[in-house]
């Protein structure tokens, strides 16, 4: 990873609420975490601030370590029985058209290729998501409101 984007990531952290970012990339893995501003004044005793932004930076080796057999999510061991429709966006999923109206699909809901399952809310456009394969939904992934991630499951379709 170059210097520059490094620097980015860092002014991210800094500037924002989070307090912990980790990004893996082909050349490897970076990991930033925010420390506590207070326990880093505790430590000086002077009343100088500290003259470097208060960062964590761990670089571990390139490989990812592979997940082990028991760390396996729910979800994946769900999708072995049955269908994964999953997000085609990043956005905030919602199972029905607005906050009072009926859910496109239940558990138990029997949909045919082509139904409106669900609306994921992406840069404030509502999609609506269909069905692509016919079937009963046996279950829902994700809760009303949640971010979803691109390729992420939402429902189980048998």
């Amino acid at each position: 990873m170059d210097l520059r984007k490094l620097k980015t990531l860092i002014d991210l952290v800094s500037e924002s609420n989070i307090s912990e970012l980790e990004v893996t990339e082909e050349e490897g893995k970076v990991r930033i975490v925010k420390s506590d501003p207070a326990a880093i004044a505790h430590h000086y005793h002077g009343s100088a601030a500290p003259a470097v932004v208060p960062h964590n930076i761990v670089i571990p080796s390139a490989a990812p370590q592979p997940m082990a057999p028991a760390a396996i999510p729910e979800e994946a061991k769900a999708a072995e029985t049955g269908h994964t429709l999953k997000s085609p966006m990043v956005g905030t999923f919602y199972r029905s058209a607005s906050p009072g109206a009926k859910a496109f699909a239940d558990v138990g809901t029997v949909v045919q290729e082509g139904d409106a399952v669900c609306i994921i809310e992406a840069m404030k456009i509502m999609n609506e998501i269909e069905a692509d394969k016919s079937g009963t939904i046996t279950k829902i992934l994700v809760e009303n409101g949640q971010p979803v991630e691109f390729r992420q499951p939402l429902f189980i379709i048998e």
